[in-house]
């Protein structure tokens, strides 16, 4: 094991929002961290934004735009509650000190099968806060308005589904956005807008940068400093190698994400898994079968293969991928070289050769980043690729270990992979974006929003 920072919402206290360090055991050698300094706190001056620290919230109505989307199970029941669990600790927070809290956020996109409501969060919510958790199946009608007309001190109201409202998800400019229909109508009930979900923050979307334009005073949250300020800790690192970890089953952004990482220097070696390394062992000449072939252009996958045999000829030697593959063969986990292609069942994880050899590999790298599990975890038959690699990597390496994405983290919870990693991360494409040193619209939003100076007097909300 490696000395680790993560964050436990669990164990840790609203006031002991920092850093955890983990003692390594007697027998593991403790690595030399010299150049990857953590920040514990972030000093006073030179703060990027605002945080909860420097405003009152007694008595104010927030709006709290939290990301708490999950991993759904086919009954679309929630598999995973560790977003929930953090963003709990900055609601609880602001309802102690007497805010009346709405919460802001969205459950899967429209049309594809996690898209639901979100009152089982709202459920789940109220088993991690000491708030009273209400929830409302309604975003800007009357319900909703009078919901938070009702809110009392110290209780929290769950709005609807955010995506449920079309113009969330339009790509368009603060400015925009402020006057559009979600932002225009909750504003004028509002008194301060916290943006605590970082995993949003790379999303133009009017509940992520509207508020903050329309002049609502605004500030990070808990899960927004900390996410900040630990993933600084990996792009401002200028040790090498920096080397990837990229899987999970919804690669769409991945082949830009790794033309991006390898172009700019980013990273020096990304290592593929899940179904973005099939279609990368399909562009790269290998016979996948017809099977695979079917499932990746089922699933939009087709229009990338241009672009991924351009990165595979101008990056080649940057990108691993599997040398092994363990598919499903009449319901058994058969391993079969890729040599020996083509497959006669559905790719579903790396083999064992691939996992000894990404070990290898990584074991002189000095950042490791996780974005993606490199099989089909749900299934323990399919689960061993990403809990061999998470499990070995403190062995081989004394790399500083991030990880991060909804399904990165289901799968570190239902295999209690926590102890493995350096730092959890909420944050998927989000987390990617920052550490590729884009600009994330919601950041910004923060940042143009921090020498704005505001009313002393708490507004009145309207009747």
């Amino acid at each position: 094991m490696i000395n680790h920072i993560w964050y436990d919402s669990e164990r840790m206290s609203v006031n002991e929002m920092k850093y955890r360090w983990v003692k390594p055991s007697k027998n593991e050698e403790k690595p030399d961290f010299k150049d990857i300094v953590p920040i514990r706190e972030e000093k006073k001056e030179g703060k990027r934004f605002n945080t909860l620290d420097d405003f009152d919230p007694k008595d104010k109505v927030v709006i709290v735009r939290v990301d708490i989307n999950t991993p759904l199970d086919p009954n679309k029941k929630i598999m995973d509650t560790t977003k929930i669990k953090q963003h709990a600790s900055t609601l609880d927070e602001l309802a102690s000190k007497g805010a009346k809290v709405v919460v802001l956020s969205h459950q899967g996109r429209p049309g594809d099968p996690d898209f639901c409501s979100l009152r089982q969060h709202a459920e789940i919510l109220q088993k991690y806060v000491k708030a009273k958790v209400k929830f409302v199946d309604d975003i800007i009608g009357p319900k909703a308005i009078q919901a938070i007309k009702s809110l009392k001190p110290g209780e929290i109201l769950v709005l609807e589904n955010v995506r449920m409202i079309p113009s969330e998800m339009e790509n368009r400019s603060p400015e925009e956005h402020a006057n559009g229909e979600l932002v225009k109508t909750l504003s004028q009930f509002a008194d301060a807008f916290v943006l605590d979900g970082f995993a949003v923050a790379h999303r133009p979307h009017a509940s992520v940068i509207g508020f903050t334009a329309a002049g609502l005073p605004s500030y990070a949250g808990r899960v927004m400093e900390i996410e900040v300020n630990a993933l600084d800790i990996a792009y401002n690192c200028q040790s090498r190698p920096v080397d990837y970890i990229l899987g999970g089953a919804k690669p769409k952004e991945t082949p830009e994400l790794i033309e991006h990482l390898l172009s700019t220097g980013k990273a020096d070696k990304i290592l593929i898994g899940g179904m973005i390394a099939t279609v990368f062992l399909h562009c790269a000449g290998y016979d996948i079968g017809e099977n695979n072939l079917k499932e990746i252009e089922e699933k939009g996958f087709g229009q990338f293969y241009g672009r991924v045999k351009d990165i595979l000829k101008n990056y080649g030697e940057k990108i691993l991928l599997p040398k092994d593959v363990a598919i499903d063969s009449d319901g058994q986990r058969v391993e079969i070289s890729i040599k020996d292609f083509p497959p006669k069942g559905l790719i579903r994880d790396i083999g064992k050769e691939t996992v000894e050899e990404f070990l290898k590999i990584l074991k002189t790298a000095r950042i490791i980043v996780i974005n993606g599990p490199v099989g089909r975890f749900e299934d323990k038959r399919f689960s061993f690729g990403t809990v061999e690699l998470i499990r070995h990597l403190p062995e081989k390496s004394k790399a500083f270990i991030i990880a991060g994405g909804g399904h990165t983290i289901a799968a570190i919870e239902k295999y209690n992979l926590q102890e493995y990693i350096s730092y959890i991360s909420s944050g998927g494409g989000a987390m990617l974006s920052h550490l590729s040193g884009e600009k994330l619209p919601g950041i910004e939003a923060l940042e143009k929003a921090k020498d704005r100076r505001y009313p002393t007097i708490p507004l009145k909300v309207k009747n």
